[in-house]
């Protein structure tokens, strides 16, 4: 607000009203970037066990998954970790194209640079620690395996625009949308989303979040996780 002149509130929302930047501007001061690997563990315990391996079985000529809202990426990795792992348990899968979107561009540049914090690796497992992360600055930061950044598009987008494609296995939309945005810019934004997906296939959300009302015969809850497989 001071950086702008706005001795107020008031000021500052009518100013955001009448310019375009400074609206987008704070949308990115707005945004957050708060995260760790293997967020909500049983969500990634249930994948690993039993949606990954099903997705294998089934000789697909191409998986596509949607991370929306990446932040830095953490829930992209975690992913590829266990896509990865489950690889080399069942055999060569089919392949993987992994599209991570968020609408700050900083953050996207820092998701690609690979570098975190050792307190978003605190539920890492010791195994991956050891396989997917290089120690730097004294062990306080840790530098991302680069194997792990391929098959990944990564792409500037807000939450309310068109998804980037349509034909998902898998769409993550955790703790953003369903939260924080208001009904009448979330539901058609969600109906998007959910066409996006193909039948069968699987939204995850947070383990306290809930799908907008009109929505429920699409999807059935999976797991308590926020897992839900979508029906129609």
């Amino acid at each position: 607000m001071q950086q702008i002149g706005c001795r107020n509130l008031r000021q500052y929302v009518q100013a955001i009203d009448e310019n375009f930047d400074l609206e987008h501007q704070c949308k990115l001061l707005l945004s957050v970037s708060i995260s760790r690997f293997f967020r909500d563990r049983r969500l990634w315990e249930v994948l690993e066990t039993d949606i990954l391996p099903g997705i294998f079985r089934e000789n697909l000529k191409e998986v596509r998954v949607w991370s929306a809202g990446c932040a830095l990426g953490q829930e992209v990795y975690t992913f590829k970790m266990l896509w990865q792992k489950v690889g080399r348990a069942r055999g060569q899968g089919p392949p993987l194209r992994l599209w991570a979107t968020d609408m700050n561009p900083d953050y996207l540049r820092r998701a690609q640079v690979g570098v975190f914090s050792r307190s978003s690796l605190k539920e890492v497992p010791e195994i991956f620690l050891n396989t997917y992360f290089k120690p730097l600055r004294g062990k306080t930061s840790f530098a991302i395996d680069d194997a792990l950044k391929e098959d990944v598009i990564w792409e500037t987008r807000d939450l309310l625009s068109p998804p980037p494609t349509t034909g998902f296995q898998h769409v993550f939309l955790r703790n953003n949308l369903l939260t924080y945005y208001k009904a009448e810019l979330k539901v058609p934004a969600f109906a998007d989303i959910a066409e996006s997906i193909t039948k069968g296939g699987y939204l995850m959300i947070g383990s306290h979040e809930g799908i907008p009302s009109g929505f429920e015969g699409h999807f059935t809850r999976r797991h308590r996780s926020g897992i839900l497989q979508k029906t129609v």
